[in-house]
């Protein structure tokens, strides 16, 4: 039987070592679009900065996300990390398209914390979630275009692959008319968690307040991990 949609956090069976999805449930607000547009500019302009003297490869957080692809049998100078290809391209001074609220604020998140994120419409997933490689023969329809999943990281519910840390399903993206979201960030077990995350995305929200947190960890002054719902 497959688990509700609402229950935080989905449950996960974790095949691969060293990842920590991290979840949030929000819900687009309506507001915030002008902030929004500034905030992409000024943390753009901040990505800019901080890798002014070094490459993209020599980031820690990088290097751990290369990492675990290679983990995954997926080589992540052939097929970049979401996280990665964002970086690189913001290093080109190429504008983030404005595609979706709720999109756009993922994108932000996972330039903040340089780890892949994705967002996915609720109403399109079926749990329980497996995080596994990817098996000879296996194919998504991804927003790519289809896309082998043979040897790279990849999420799957009971309905099939909704996901990689590389491109996403077509059957979970987010579509005009959507206003709520699961948003996950591929964490790393012991540098990029759940406080780190929460603390990233209540700064964003902070700024741009395109969203409301309806479930999630929840930034706190002691560092643990809280749960909102």
């Amino acid at each position: 039987m497959s688990q509700p949609t609402d229950v935080f956090p989905p449950d996960v069976r974790y095949e691969l070592e060293g990842w920590d999805l991290i979840w949030f449930r929000l819900r687009a607000t309506g507001r915030g679009d002008a902030e929004l547009g500034r905030l992409t500019d000024e943390i753009a302009s901040g990505v800019v900065q901080a890798f002014a003297s070094r490459a993209p490869s020599e980031d820690q957080v990088v290097q751990a996300v290369r990492k675990l692809f290679r983990g995954a049998g997926c080589d992540p100078t052939r097929y970049r990390p979401s996280s990665e290809a964002l970086l690189r391209r913001i290093l080109k001074q190429e504008a983030l398209p404005r595609i979706h609220p709720l999109v756009d604020l993922n994108n932000l998140l996972s330039l903040r914390l340089l780890v892949p994120c994705c967002v996915v419409d609720p109403r399109a997933l079926a749990p329980p979630l497996t995080l596994r490689a990817g098996r000879g023969g296996e194919w998504m329809d991804s927003m790519r275009g289809p896309f082998d999943l043979e040897g790279k990281p990849v999420l799957v519910d009971s309905l099939g692959s909704l996901g990689t840390p590389i491109t996403d399903s077509e059957r979970v993206k987010i579509k005009a008319g959507c206003s709520e979201g699961w948003m996950v960030a591929y964490g790393i077990q012991g540098l990029c968690g759940a406080e780190e995350a929460a603390h990233a995305l209540a700064a964003l929200l902070e700024s741009a307040p395109v969203a409301d947190l309806l479930a999630g960890p929840r930034p706190n002054a002691a560092g643990e991990r809280g749960t909102r719902d």
